[in-house]
């Protein structure tokens, strides 16, 4: 009787010393207590007047770019801007063929992917991002461990990204892009300063809304910011195959742009 009355103790004890260490180690009210569900696979409504014209966004944003109004570009970026449109008179067409780098096999940069008629997946992990891209199938890693830029980061197709949850949002910091990618399908350069933060949310479950910050004090005036929305796949929905130089390009510049080959 005597043991059952002190392991009846014991055990009273032990949930109230639970309960004292629970209080103090609580998050405090209002702290983020999960990180928000971005995953599945993304893709816009494709409308079409003609071939290589697609419908605008909402609001009057052409689909293969970022805004409605022309960016602010420095002078001589709008030089490269104006010969990568040259002889193209409506706005909504593609840049050069003959001037566009991935016609010549090369990716196509980190936003660029965005502006593309092709879906791509988001897949989270605890210390990983990874946004993969149906187009020629590239891969993208932000990577969510704390870390920084590394000092003397080489430079690359889709730059170095870090991340951070700020409540349903994920804030993305990329630096380190090769300056041979357009920013978008319309033509727009950048240089080797280019520097983005993208904000990706998802308004509700079915859109997921992407807001990129371009800060580039070579090839515009100020920063400035563009976005896009993309709706959920079907579960059952799966990216396909698609590599860009087994359909017609090979790699090498000349002179005034990019070699390539048609089929």
């Amino acid at each position: 009787m005597r043991k059952g009355f002190l392991d009846s103790t014991l055990v009273v004890v032990a949930f109230a010393f639970s309960a004292v260490l629970l209080a103090q180690t609580a998050k405090p009210s209002g702290a983020v207590t999960s990180i928000p569900n971005l995953s599945g696979t993304w893709n816009r409504g494709i409308g079409r007047t003609a071939a290589g014209v697609f419908d605008d966004d909402a609001g009057g944003v052409p689909f293969l770019g970022f805004t409605k109004q022309d960016p602010p570009l420095q002078h001589s970026a709008m030089e490269i801007y104006q010969a990568n449109r040259k002889g193209i008179t409506d706005p909504r067409l593609k840049g050069r063929d003959d001037f566009d780098p991935s016609n010549s096999c090369f990716p196509p940069g980190p936003t660029r992917i965005f502006t593309i008629p092709r879906p791509f997946e988001i897949r989270q992990t605890t210390e990983v991002v990874y946004i993969l891209s149906e187009m020629d199938h590239w891969v993208r890693r932000i990577y969510m461990d704390g870390r920084v830029h590394p000092d003397g980061y080489p430079s690359t197709w889709m730059g170095h990204s870090i991340g951070k949850y700020d409540g349903n949002t994920l804030v993305v910091d990329t630096a380190a892009i090769n300056e041979t990618t357009w920013i978008d399908t319309l033509g727009h350069p950048h240089s080797d300063a280019l520097h983005l933060v993208e904000r990706i949310r998802r308004p509700n479950h079915d859109t997921l809304e992407i807001e990129v910050t371009f800060e580039d004090p070579k090839a515009y005036t100020r920063p400035w910011t563009g976005k896009k929305a993309y709706q959920l796949q079907p579960p059952t929905y799966e990216l396909k195959e698609d590599v860009i130089c087994e359909e017609y390009r090979k790699p090498g510049l000349r002179n005034d742009g990019f070699e390539f080959i048609k089929p």
